[in-house]
């Protein structure tokens, strides 16, 4: 088996407009607030989301990226982080399955050559595929290495969402004779393949997360999308515009969390305070100390937002430069999508911790489920941590250093 070429960049839209984003939001919206409605019973029950991922798939959700000639939804880049975001303001680990859906399935825009790309999103819109899985580095690697079949596939894949419930998981992998690192899709239903979701989170418990075990699986042509090699001989500026893409996906997901707190926060201080006991003054909308932090994350999460449409904005961009695209501008890019990942953490974590102060000890009932938000944003946080982010934006800034080309979790 050959190792597919690098493709000239993202595959083009084949075919018919896809019905609009105006129709995209009102759907993404009547799914957030199905979502809502038994998000904490779901989120206390624990078990694996095959529920949601129907209620995605009844939605049209799941094929909202593939091109609507191929029988997808015919949407951008936009429209998906805004359907994740809307979905995360009602179930922040929903909002990260689709959203590891949506970069994980696109992949094969950025890696493979056209027509294995067109193939794919063929037979995902028709088969409605939920992907799941991840393409980051992880230690040890994935190994294919070369038997009497052609090449095989080894080795245990760590945490990564969507494994659960994918009906497709995309993977990195590393050739054993070469070391090029590449990217793989493989149906989780062959022989040799063991999804293990026993994870036991204590947050992001329906992002259908677990390990996968690769035993002698067998690694056809179509299922190598294209090398991951961050050299830059291999990797073209448009390609390595897949890290900014997927890394705006996270910066979403926590924007809608910290909304969605918040929101939930406002209306329990605006209705609930009626029925709070005497001794529980805390979180009366009339408290200066409740209005002074409603104020603070107000503006600590819009400032957060209005940074993410910065970036979301110059990622538009860099995917219609197409490959005109050069280095720099793509480390401009990665550099405002790492500004924004930094500032969405800190929106979140402050928004989900400091929702239960407002709230009070009132906060602390699993019946009224606040601290869901808390513990799925700092799942994720940890999953994701932006230490690393803010030094490549100040190795940017002092030094003029390109990030690296890294992949989302």
């Amino acid at each position: 088996m050959g190792v597919a070429p690098a493709p000239s960049g993202p595959a083009a839209d084949s075919g018919r407009p896809g019905p609009g984003c105006a129709h995209w939001l009102r759907v993404a919206r009547e799914t957030a607030e199905d979502l809502a409605t038994d998000a904490v019973a779901r989120d206390q029950a624990g078990k694996h989301p095959f529920d949601e991922v129907s209620r995605l798939r009844e939605s049209g959700l799941l094929t909202l990226l593939l091109p609507a000639g191929l029988g997808g939804g015919g949407a951008d880049w936009t429209e998906a982080y805004a359907v994740v975001r809307e979905i995360a303001a009602a179930d922040g680990a929903v909002g990260q399955l689709l959203g590891c859906h949506y970069f994980t399935s696109w992949s094969a825009r950025f890696l493979a050559e056209p027509a294995l790309a067109a193939r794919l999103e063929r037979r995902s819109a028709a088969e409605q595929w939920c992907w799941g899985g991840g393409l980051a580095r992880q230690e040890p690697a994935l190994s294919l290495v070369r038997d009497t079949r052609g090449y095989v596939l080894n080795g245990r894949q760590s945490y990564a969402a969507g494994v659960v419930v994918a009906d497709r998981l995309a993977v990195r992998a590393v050739r054993a004779d070469t070391g090029e690192p590449l990217a793989l899709v493989i149906d989780p239903v062959l022989a040799g393949v063991v999804v293990d979701g026993d994870t036991d989170p204590f947050g992001q418990r329906l992002a259908a997360g677990g390990s996968a075990e690769f035993d002698a699986v067998p690694v056809a042509a179509d299922d190598v999308l294209g090398s991951l090699s961050a050299d830059e001989d291999v990797l073209s500026p448009l390609t390595a515009l897949m890290s900014p893409v997927g890394r705006l996906v996270s910066v979403q997901l926590r924007l809608g969390m910290a909304e969605g707190v918040l929101a939930e926060a406002r209306e329990y201080s605006r209705t609930g305070h009626a029925h709070r006991h005497p001794d529980w003054p805390a979180g009366a909308p009339e408290d200066p100390q409740v209005l002074t932090a409603y104020g603070e994350l107000t503006v600590l999460t819009r400032s957060a937002s209005a940074l993410a449409d910065q970036a979301r904005q110059a990622v538009q961009d860099g995917l219609a430069c197409g490959e005109d695209l050069s280095y720099e501008e793509y480390a401009e890019i990665s550099v405002l999508v790492a500004m924004a990942e930094a500032a969405a953490s800190r929106a979140v974590q402050e928004s989900t911790a400091r929702a239960l102060d407002i709230i009070g000890a009132r906060s602390a009932s699993a019946r009224l489920g606040f601290d869901r938000f808390w513990r799925n944003a700092r799942t994720h946080t940890l999953y994701e941590p932006v230490g690393h982010r803010l030094r490549d934006v100040g190795d940017y800034f002092l030094n003029g250093a390109h990030p690296p080309f890294v992949l989302p979790v």
